[in-house]
């Protein structure tokens, strides 16, 4: 018996025990699954969040991204207000928020607000913006197939790449007829670009709050004070891989795979893709930027033959073998450049720089100058542009822009209202006294930035004069300098040195006045969107045409043409003799202007486009990398990226269009410029392609049917560059002195052009030297000098005077330029004519889609009138203007 008791209280003891450690266990386990319940969803969130583009349920799609930080400083709560307050109004206006927290972010400081648009916010502004979706697959055959194109496959993409989508016939959307609409998946139906532009729309008139008993109101204002630090959309995934997610499109990684890899250059475009990704502005863009490279192909090959024609033929040129001869170069004696401390010097010391610039100058020069001026390239690039206006359902998109592009910052600042006389409603607007006094301050502005322009050319001017004298005696006296003195003269030092230091002030003002210009023009406060832009791209095309091209200007038609004679030279401001060209001609320093200014422009232009902006994103990303990838967020790496403005597009097409004028205002003096251009253009379209698809943001979808304003000014260049080209031709290269000289004034009937370079220098006696003129040395004790000029002879009756070749040669300059100008003008505004400036089939395909809508519309009020009848009974509204109900019998409805 004690021993079954001491037996059974060991049993108790055992089971009192395992009883105590179950309990333990069991309240282990309690705690390790509340702790495990706890963390998982933050896993799961995490995990879902790495290359995420939806909420956290995983259906509702992320539209826009909204960010700030939650600083606190003494603005912090009147910044808490307005955001509650925003936030608050977009969730009436029907937007679904989701917030993640700073703790959530890589940092831990910033706050993250996403935003989805639920379909019935998207189908009720989709009606408002009168977006156009699709109703019926456009059943129009395709146009014949191109024979050359199996020669051009290998420049071809894959289908699905060019043509990401089917083509449809579209009508603007309406809520009350959805059935109307090919509609398999809500979710789907509007694209992400769409869907961007629509929570854009909202954004920028969502109202904040009242301050100083204003009404405040859209994202812009929020963003300007620090209320957000951003506001964008997504892109759809990483560029370099695709996503996790089977539903994503991966349109940014075959973006980038297929079109912003240097590697593709030869490749063409994927313009639908870009157009359906990034919208139609940006879409259009690219399509003109590739139509203008390869119409600069044509262009590069005739420049091409130009140089080699001129290269090849050098060694022919009468003038050259003259000029190099030192039984004819070698013993002209010309007169010093400079006063004083200038010497004279021997025609022959230019040979190499005159053989040189003769490779530029051939006669086929005036032909290519006929082919740029023409342009034909403006007349085709609009039937391309009438094309993609069809193909991307921005046929009636110009009335669209004045309704609806009206612009928040004018409805804010606009107090008075006055009635629309087209819509009968009220709307604001700027009485014309203010803005009378608003375009005379932009005015003043303008004309001072562009007399400051025109102030610091003169400067580099003096420069170029002042510094002249120092060259000649470094050249001269240098000794190491000597076995290059036959290229590098002290002219082109010194216009070498002088475009650097011009290209250096343009980029200066140029950074300077960008600020200018946009301040002056929010003052201004355009109306509309477009106003805004179109006023702006004015203001800045027209600083920058005076600001690169005014230094050009001053080579190609005042240098040289002002000097005076010796004995008699003219100065600037009675103390800097006026610069003589260059011994080989105007030209060369003309040339050397331009490939100085152009190639540090386009080299300048891709530093900043590229360079920078990858700088800036590795250095704000470098914490990021230290942390596991399930930490880094899709809109946190977006949020690290750079902000593609609102300006964005405006600086590369003003980019390309100081480019244009670059290579047809002086296109006569530098054939190559087509060929750099062609270069700088495939790399352009590969830079930009690349930047925008691996360095910025995703930017805000906009619509836009065609270049705008751009497509004026370069219609007015073109015109411009006839008159540029005509006058360097007749002024600035010595082609009228020479064929006058030929046909009038050869004496030698087999070399026709034999004693040209005699002949077009006229004598100085040297003994007529004013002391202020006349060199310190005259070792050689010579008694003439030659000059560039037409002038009689010291021992004429008419001493100095013009002779009357020079007369003759004015009078055929002048000739040549009226002549050319008239010819070229009636040519190029024939081949306008005759070009539609809309293709035949283009025109056919609208009128087609807009029976085809009409005649769908139609059918489908007939269908719903045929319904309303089977209810029984029908409201109609006579010409009386009252309501009358009639019942109807079910023998209707048959």
């Amino acid at each position: 018996m004690l021993l079954l008791r001491h037996s059974g209280m060991l049993i108790n003891e055992k089971m009192t025990v395992n009883r105590s450690i179950g309990i333990l266990i069991t309240l282990f386990n309690a705690w390790g699954f509340l702790i495990i319940c706890l963390y998982l969803p933050q896993i799961d969130k995490r995990h879902q969040s790495k290359d995420s583009i939806f909420f956290r349920d995983g259906v509702r799609r992320i539209d826009f991204v909204l960010s700030y930080v939650d600083d606190l400083n003494k603005e912090w709560e009147k910044k808490l207000e307005r955001r509650k307050e925003f936030e608050s109004n977009l969730q009436k206006a029907g937007l679904e928020l989701e917030t993640e927290d700073k703790k959530e972010s890589e940092d831990g400081k910033i706050y993250f607000v996403k935003i989805h648009a639920p379909w019935e916010v998207l189908i009720t502004y989709a009606e408002v913006l009168n977006i156009k979706v699709p109703i019926k697959e456009n059943d129009i055959p395709s146009t014949v197939e191109n024979p050359l194109d199996c020669m051009l496959a290998p420049l071809r993409l894959p289908e699905k790449v060019m043509h990401p989508e089917p083509d449809y016939f579209t009508a603007p959307f309406s809520k009350d007829k959805q059935e109307l609409y090919l509609i398999n998946d809500e979710s789907t139906f509007f694209s992400p670009s769409m869907r961007n532009r629509i929570v854009n729309y909202i954004l920028t008139r969502c109202p904040y709050g009242t301050e100083e008993g204003k009404k405040k109101f859209g994202i812009k204002r929020l963003l300007n004070n620090g209320t957000y630090s951003a506001a964008y959309p997504l892109h759809d995934c990483q560029y370099w891989k695709k996503a996790n997610d089977p539903n994503c499109d991966n349109e940014r990684y075959t973006l980038y795979m297929e079109w912003a890899r240097f590697l593709r250059f030869y490749k063409e475009q994927p313009l639908d893709l870009i157009r359906k990704y990034y919208g139609e502005k940006i879409g259009i863009y690219f399509a003109w930027l590739g139509f203008y490279t390869e119409m600069l192909f044509l262009a590069a090959v005739v420049g091409l033959i130009c140089f080699l024609y001129g290269l090849f033929t050098m060694d022919e040129n009468m003038s050259s073998k003259e000029i190099c001869d030192p039984a004819i170069g070698g013993e002209i004696i010309m007169c010093p450049l400079c006063d004083r401390e200038c010497e004279y010097w021997r025609l022959n010391t230019t040979c190499h720089l005159t053989c040189f610039m003769n490779s530029f100058t051939s006669p086929l020069t005036v032909f290519q100058c006929f082919q740029i001026a023409v342009t034909l390239f403006l007349e085709f690039w609009k039937r391309r542009q009438a094309r993609l206006k069809y193909e991307w359902d921005l046929v009636d998109f110009e009335e669209e822009q004045q309704q609806l592009q009206l612009r928040p910052e004018y409805e804010a600042k606009c107090t008075q209202k006055k009635k629309n006389p087209v819509t009968q409603e009220m709307e604001p607007y700027l009485p014309v006294t203010s803005q009378a006094v608003r375009f005379c301050i932009s005015g003043t502005t303008v004309l001072f930035w562009v007399s400051l322009i025109i102030a610091s050319m003169i400067a580099v001017i003096v420069y170029r004069l002042a510094v002249y004298a120092a060259f000649a005696s470094l050249m001269e006296n240098t000794q190491t300098l000597q076995p290059i003195s036959g290229l590098l003269t002290p002219q082109l030092a010194t216009s070498v040195t002088a475009s650097c230091l011009n290209f250096v002030i343009i980029m200066i003002l140029n950074f300077l006045y960008e600020k200018i210009a946009i301040w002056i023009t929010d003052m201004e406060i355009p109306r509309t969107h477009m106003e805004y832009e179109n006023r702006l791209t004015m203001k800045m095309f027209l600083f920058q045409f005076v600001n690169y091209y005014s230094s050009c200007f001053y080579v190609a038609f005042f240098k040289g043409k002002f000097v005076g004679y010796p004995g008699a030279y003219t100065y600037m401001f009675n103390r800097w003799r006026n610069e003589e060209c260059d011994p080989a001609g105007c030209l060369i320093e003309l040339t050397t202007q331009l490939t100085i200014v152009m190639a540090g422009k386009q080299i300048w232009g891709n530093i900043q486009e590229a360079i920078v902006p990858w700088i800036c994103n590795w250095w704000g990303r470098r914490k990021a990398r230290n942390n596991p990838e399930n930490l880094y967020s899709r809109w946190e790496q977006d949020h690290d990226l750079q902000i593609f403005g609102a300006l964005g597009l405006f600086y590369e097409y003003l980019e390309m269009v100081i480019q244009f004028g670059f290579i047809t205002l002086f296109v006569a003096s530098f054939p190559l410029a087509p060929l750099l251009a062609l270069m700088n253009n495939i790399l352009e379209i590969r830079v930009d392609s690349w930047k925008l698809t691996t360095q910025y943001r995703r930017p805000v979808a906009a619509k836009a049917h065609s270049i705008g304003v751009w497509q004026e000014i370069l219609n007015g260049m073109a015109i411009l560059s006839v008159v540029t080209n005509a006058f360097i031709v007749a002024f600035t290269s010595d082609m009228i002195p020479r064929l006058v000289y030929y046909y009038a004034y050869s004496e030698n009937e087999d070399s026709p052009m034999s004693g040209y370079i005699n002949n077009s220098l006229s004598v100085f006696q040297i003994s007529d030297f004013p002391d202020r003129n006349k060199p310190k040395l005259n070792p050689e004790n010579f008694v003439i000098c030659r000059y560039r000029d037409y002038r009689y002879p010291p021992d004429h009756e008419r001493k100095y005077l013009h002779t009357m070749q020079f007369w003759h040669i004015l009078a055929a300059k002048l000739a040549f330029i009226i002549i050319m100008e008239h010819v070229v003008f009636i040519v190029k505004f024939f081949v306008a004519w005759m070009i539609p400036d809309v293709p035949a089939d283009v025109k056919a395909k609208i009128k087609r889609e807009k029976y085809l809508t009409q005649k769908i519309l139609h059918e489908y009020e007939l269908e719903k009138l045929k319904e309303r009848l089977c209810q029984g009974n029908v409201t109609l509204k006579g010409l009386t203007g009252y309501d009358k109900v009639i019942n109807t019998k079910p023998s209707l409805c048959c």
